[in-house]
């Protein structure tokens, strides 16, 4: 008897998949790993649109931070949907570069996963959809640039105690999972130690695992760190919890 091929077998066969900062290098890593697993990829950029490439998104949508309104349509047809737009500043510290990062690596994502969780819940699904949210490795540890670790670890916990307090519905609508990352080469990091393509097949193993934590990073502290951070972070939130009114 013929054995099923590795694509039969993925788990997002057939899955519509959103990436933002698709044009990035995780954005494009990642969005060729889904595509070699049979999934439908579409990306969302806030530059222009790049020409068609046999291993890029099927689909791309330009977008820009405070008009994710726009983007319902879109969101209304993915089952994964993978936050993974950013800039860092590195050493820039100015209330301009405070104010855009923190709307770029912050409030934008905030606000897509409100959406997406809104979407979720209106029009569930056999398969809960999922957002995927890339925190970074700065979320914890020093990234030699202090807005962007103030941002990420910001997003982080946002994430932390959405996850924490969210109710019986939401956990059956929408899964979330953390993507924790250490440095990967990319503009922004020329000297990253994983390539990205590293980075995003580890991401999609650990994610068809069940991982909601995902970790892919060279230091072995943050595998110690991380679930321990996570675990004091929802245990307060809930802890804490006062019912929705």
């Amino acid at each position: 008897m013929p054995q099923a091929g590795p694509m039969a077998q993925s788990p997002f066969l057939g899955k519509r998949i959103g990436i933002t900062g698709a044009r990035g290098a995780l954005g494009a890593a990642l969005a060729r790993c889904f595509r070699s697993a049979g999934a439908h990829v579409v990306g969302f950029t806030h530059g222009s649109i790049p020409p068609e490439q046999a291993d890029g998104p099927h689909r791309w949508v330009s977008w820009n931070c405070g008009d994710e309104a726009s983007l319902d349509a879109d969101l209304e047809e993915l089952d994964v949907l993978v936050l993974n737009h950013g800039i860092n500043p590195q050493g820039g510290q100015s209330p301009q570069v405070i104010n855009q990062a923190l709307e770029i690596n912050t409030l934008s994502s905030w606000r897509l996963m409100q959406r997406f969780e809104a979407i979720s819940r209106a029009s569930p699904q056999a398969d809960p959809r999922e957002v995927w949210i890339n925190t970074s490795e700065a979320e914890i540890q020093p990234a030699v640039s202090p807005v962007y670790e103030l941002t990420k670890r910001m997003l982080g916990q946002l994430v932390s105690i959405r996850g924490a307090v969210l109710d019986a519905t939401g956990r059956e609508a929408l899964i979330l999972r953390k993507l924790v990352l250490g440095p990967f080469r990319s503009s922004l990091n020329p000297i990253g130690v994983m390539g990205a393509d590293f980075v995003a097949t580890q991401v999609l193993r650990q994610a068809s695992w069940g991982f909601r934590l995902v970790i892919v990073t060279p230091n072995p502290l943050t595998y110690l760190l991380m679930p321990l951070t996570e675990l004091g972070r929802r245990a307060y939130s809930r802890i804490l919890s006062r019912p929705d009114p």
